[in-house]
């Protein structure tokens, strides 16, 4: 058996090759159609124009099913481990919600070009990127208070340094984008696909784009962490049949409403 396929672990390995394969495969597409510059462009940049718009939409609203569904896991895993620990339980729960608010910006990034609606664009990128590092950082207490116990320290260190990139790249990419945006160099720079090396802006240009594939890597990175876990989940499903027969209702249930029908007659 590969490791990939002990218990979990291929829903965090599919997750993070699907989600890189869907940023590499429009890259690619953008840059051989010449709709973008091959230096580092926006990864959204790489998502605007047809074809490629179609391949980054319906690749990254795979990855959103993907991202809710790893969350999912994780959160039934750390309630199983730790049942009598009201503190990690309501940390566990408010990790649970960022993830997959965090997954519904991902899935408006992919449905909502920067070219055409901007600011439902830039939204999207917030819940992504802003909102997911807050369930980052959750995931990363939670690691904190069930070492050593149940979660080794290298996990712990590992999950901190990814947060710690995540967040370095974030007030980077903000502080550029603000420069960027300020004015100074120009409007309609949202629309903006080609660059010149010799214009104004180039340098913060380069600097905030540069910042977003460093932070679109950093929680890529923060998901290969959950592997290790996820091998220790096996998922199991088990069939109760209550009749011999699909189009009659199972005898218990017919007994639990005559019961309602008498007790609503009384």
């Amino acid at each position: 058996m590969w490791w990939f396929q002990q218990g979990l672990s291929f829903l965090p390995v599919a997750l993070v090759v699907w989600s890189a394969a869907s940023f590499v495969f429009s890259y690619i597409t953008a840059i051989v159609l010449h709709h973008v510059d091959p230096l580092v462009p926006y990864i959204s940049d790489t998502g605007t124009i047809p074809p490629e718009r179609c391949l980054f939409g319906i690749m990254l609203n795979v990855s959103t099913f993907l991202g809710m569904a790893t969350m999912y896991v994780r959160y039934k895993q750390v309630s199983a481990l730790s049942p009598d620990k009201p503190k990690i339980l309501r940390l566990n729960k408010l990790g649970l919600v960022l993830g997959w608010m965090s997954c519904f910006g991902l899935c408006i990034i992919a449905n909502f070009q920067k070219c055409i609606l901007y600011y439902i664009h830039v939204l999207g990128a917030c819940l992504t990127f802003g909102v997911g590092s807050m369930y980052m950082l959750v995931q990363t207490i939670l690691s904190y208070l069930m070492q050593p116990e149940l979660h080794s320290k290298d996990i712990f260190w590992a999950r901190l340094a990814v947060l710690l990139w995540s967040s370095s790249s974030i007030l980077s990419m903000f502080v550029s984008s603000v420069v960027l945006y300020s004015g100074l160099y120009g409007q309609n720079l949202v629309q903006k696909l080609h660059w010149d090396p010799q214009e104004r802006g180039y340098t913060p240009h380069i600097i905030s784009t540069v910042s977003e594939w460093s932070l679109a890597l950093s929680f890529l990175s923060f998901f290969l962490t959950y592997i290790r876990d996820f091998q220790k989940i096996s998922l199991r499903a088990v069939v109760s049949l209550q009749g011999q027969t699909l189009h009659e209702s199972p005898r218990s249930f017919r007994a639990e409403e005559q019961a309602l029908l008498v007790a609503g007659s009384i």
